[in-house]
């Protein structure tokens, strides 16, 4: 008895120009967001600012960081061309990680900060030793 499995693929590779286009267009965009980070990064210490405004830049340049992340998973690594369900299976654990990093960093920052601020426990003294005692 001969069994006869028909393979089911979704994977398919565009024409030449069709990928050449592609890389032009994806290391043009991923530059682009390179130089404005830079550029971000270099102005926080070249002109004195406010600390809200360091901490909005940064919290910019992370935004940055992470949408060049998630551009290069998804037209490098191809997740992008794959099916929706792959797509969950590897984009929800990696939220979860992230999730699982800042709690840690929150948790952290809340330690040090407690650590700083406790002043321990007031000094315990022995009573002084009498002068017959300290004599042998």
């Amino acid at each position: 008895m001969e069994h006869s499995v028909k393979e089911i693929t979704y994977h398919h590779e565009p024409g030449g120009d069709e990928v050449v286009k592609k890389i032009i267009k994806t290391t043009v965009l991923l530059s682009v967001i390179t130089v404005i980070e830079l550029g971000l990064g270099l102005l926080m210490y070249a002109v004195p600012m406010a600390a809200a405004l360091i901490l909005f830049l940064k919290g910019v340049i992370v935004i940055l960081s992470l949408a060049k992340a998630f551009y290069i998973v998804g037209v490098f690594m191809h997740l992008g061309d794959e099916l929706k369900n792959l797509i969950m299976t590897i984009v929800v654990p990696l939220m979860l990680f992230i999730w699982f990093i800042a709690a840690f960093l929150w948790d952290g920052n809340s330690w040090k900060v407690l650590r700083n601020t406790y002043k321990g426990a007031p000094e315990v003294t022995a009573p002084a030793a009498t002068h017959a005692e300290g004599q042998h």
